[in-house]
């Protein structure tokens, strides 16, 4: 089997051998894909400077295995990676797809709000809104996110102006108004309202400034943690450590402390 010009990002990479690497890549079509890389790490590669996490690019490969063969890789354009915060914020978008996502999974509806979301990055858009609107249409892509407009258990309407928790096992639930993972009854319909829009990217995007990025932050850690299995992201874990260390300040070229 021959696969052309896919669509294709980098989630991860090690070596295989001195010269080679196995690649992790997140594809339209494909979904999740494996494929080793011969010969990339000779300095004479053209792919040394194209296999990076984060870009847009466009491969072939090869192979019926669960192990594939590259066979070319380009630049598709767009732009380049991103940066400094962003670009933790960016790896932690590719640990939450390799960890919920199985191989081999075709989710082409999901591959357009990833590349938008990396895209946002990179140009310096708003991380946490960028974060939220991702994960809000992963879960649901997955069918892990419930109806944000009713009541877990009893699927009774929100009430407005109540207070609700988002709990794996059940849904949203009722909660005191001091809960620092809550939101109203209103705030969730209205992200239920931005995720049936006909471009939740955007309406999701446009919903955020409005909303609780804190508690909504919580509420869908609760279930990326409980779907992955895993209780912390390793690049979430570096992303406050990293706040926790802050912008260290340059020291003066001749040395001294003035």
């Amino acid at each position: 089997m021959r696969v052309h010009d896919e669509p294709a990002y980098v989630l991860h990479q090690h070596d295989w051998s001195e010269s080679s690497l196995i690649l992790e890549l997140f594809t339209r079509h494909h979904g999740r894909v494996v494929l080793v890389g011969k010969g990339v790490k000779r300095p004479t590669s053209q792919f040394r400077a194209v296999l990076l996490p984060l870009v847009p690019l466009r491969v072939d490969w090869s192979g019926e295995a669960e192990v594939r063969s590259l066979k070319a890789a380009q630049y598709a354009g767009g732009h380049v990676m991103p940066a400094g915060d962003a670009l933790l914020a960016g790896y932690y978008l590719n640990e939450l797809v390799l960890r919920l996502m199985a191989r081999d999974d075709p989710h082409p509806a999901l591959f357009d709000p990833y590349a938008a979301a990396v895209q946002a990055l990179a140009q310096g858009d708003d991380v946490s809104v960028t974060l939220r609107a991702f994960e809000l249409l992963l879960l649901r892509q997955l069918g892990w996110l419930p109806d944000l407009a009713l009541e877990g258990l009893r699927l009774l309407p929100l009430d407005a102006t109540q207070a609700y928790r988002l709990l794996p096992q059940a849904g949203l639930q009722p909660s005191g108004p001091d809960d620092v993972g809550a939101l109203t009854g209103a705030h969730w319909q209205a992200v239920q309202a931005a995720l049936d829009a006909p471009d939740p990217w955007l309406a999701l995007r446009g919903l955020a400034p409005t909303l609780g990025m804190a508690a909504l932050r919580i509420g869908l850690a609760s279930l990326l943690h409980y779907h992955s299995g895993v209780r912390s992201f390793r690049t979430r874990e570096l992303m406050r450590a990293m706040r926790r260390i802050g912008p260290r300040p340059i020291p003066p070229l001749n040395g001294s402390s003035s």
